[in-house]
């Protein structure tokens, strides 16, 4: 609903609003155009039922797309006098929306946008002693969530090495003001819900930093709980080691104990890079999104990344995975460093070369994908 508001405002503020794919199940210009003059129709206005109807496919089902990308840092580290995101800020005029100005319109349309919130939201510049050593500590202002909330995120992985950068009390407001902003989180003591078209979507994530031995066990575990409770169970893992481009062992049969106990979809980060995509018994496993809106570095060795996109189908109250497809984007609109805007990819020698480095990295894995979708 808050979805179909914002399109509403755009369409009647005539903010050109160019989608990256058009949707058919969305109401065009023209739609809104041949309303009947001096009949005003808010979002309240339209039932339900009435929405749920103009999203039927031809056979009766709905289709529910879900978008998930790799790490998400925003702001900068206290203990520094430069802050490489809040220069850049200025640069854009003070926009705040300006990270995501070149992917919202995927986001926007899909159904459910999962990310990996890397760092806190806090005014504190409290470090713990466990952490005074560290190279990078990432906080940002509490406003700042409004760049995922007014920009399609709907929901957050809370669960990496970043996430306690500044104590546990700042962990702990970093949580509640995702919940003031209407943004569902996850770690490995709160399973995320969200509910679209009816479906419950659990999300369930966890790090597994010298934790392998205790989450072998404990997340199979945790899925079928959730199984029996939710339509979609979505699991992201912070594992791996930083600078791979493919998963290790450990990763390897995590993700498929993950699959067996019922996962629906699981997907990686922490590498920073991207890595290979494997189908298990009929599900994926996406290792690794790499980065996504980044302000951890200004001048990544590599900047490729992609955007993991999955379709699942609902028709009389039984939901089938139905289709996915990767879109490759550069974590900057720029090429020379990087300015914290992830921007689509589409100049044929960049796409090749990045599904090039997935396929090359996927022949070790037992089950590699070996075609990357890029179409539905």
């Amino acid at each position: 609903m808050r979805k179909f508001i914002c399109l509403l405002l755009a369409l009647c503020l005539m903010v050109p609003f160019a989608m990256a794919e058009e949707d058919e199940d969305e109401l065009s210009l023209s739609d809104w155009m041949d309303m009947p003059v001096g009949q005003e129709q808010s979002a309240d206005d339209v039932s339900a039922e009435d929405e749920a109807a103009e999203q039927l496919e031809p056979d009766g089902s709905q289709l529910i797309t879900a978008t998930f990308t790799g790490d998400f840092t925003i702001g900068g580290d206290s203990r520094k006098r430069t802050d490489i995101f809040n220069n850049e800020l200025k640069k854009q005029g003070g926009d705040i929306n300006f990270p995501l100005r070149n992917v919202r319109d995927i986001l926007m349309a899909d159904d459910l946008t999962l990310v990996n919130f890397e760092g806190t939201l806090t005014d504190s510049t409290y470090v713990p002693n466990n952490k005074k050593e560290n190279q990078f500590l990432f906080s940002a202002p509490p406003e700042y969530v409004s760049i995922l909330a007014d920009n399609g995120i709907e929901a957050v992985a809370l669960e990496n090495n970043h996430v306690m950068d500044h104590g546990e009390e700042v962990y702990l407001e970093t949580q509640q003001h995702l919940t003031d902003a209407g943004i569902v989180w996850s770690n490995a003591e709160n399973i995320g819900e969200y509910t679209v078209k009816g479906v419950r979507i659990a999300m369930l994530s966890y790090q597994t930093f010298n934790l392998y031995d205790k989450l072998f066990t404990q997340v199979p575990l945790d899925i079928a709980e959730a199984k029996e409770k939710y339509d979609l169970v979505i699991v992201s893992f912070h594992w791996g080691a930083e600078k791979d481009y493919a998963p290790n062992a450990n990763q390897q049969k995590m993700g498929k104990l993950a699959i067996d106990a019922g996962a629906d979809l699981v997907v990686g980060h922490h590498s920073h890079r991207i890595n290979p995509i494997e189908e298990y018994k009929g599900k994926y496993i996406v290792y690794s999104l790499g980065n996504f809106c980044f302000s951890g570095n200004k001048n990544p060795s590599d900047m490729s990344s992609f955007m993991f996109q999955m379709r699942w189908r609902v028709k009389d109250g039984v939901v089938t995975q139905d289709a996915w497809r990767i879109i490759p984007i550069r974590i900057s609109s720029r090429t020379d460093y990087n300015d914290f805007t992830p921007t689509v990819l589409t100049k044929a020698t960049s796409i090749d070369s990045l599904l090039l480095t997935l396929k090359e990295n996927g022949r070790k894995l037992d089950n590699p994908v070996t075609e990357y979708p890029l179409e539905w």
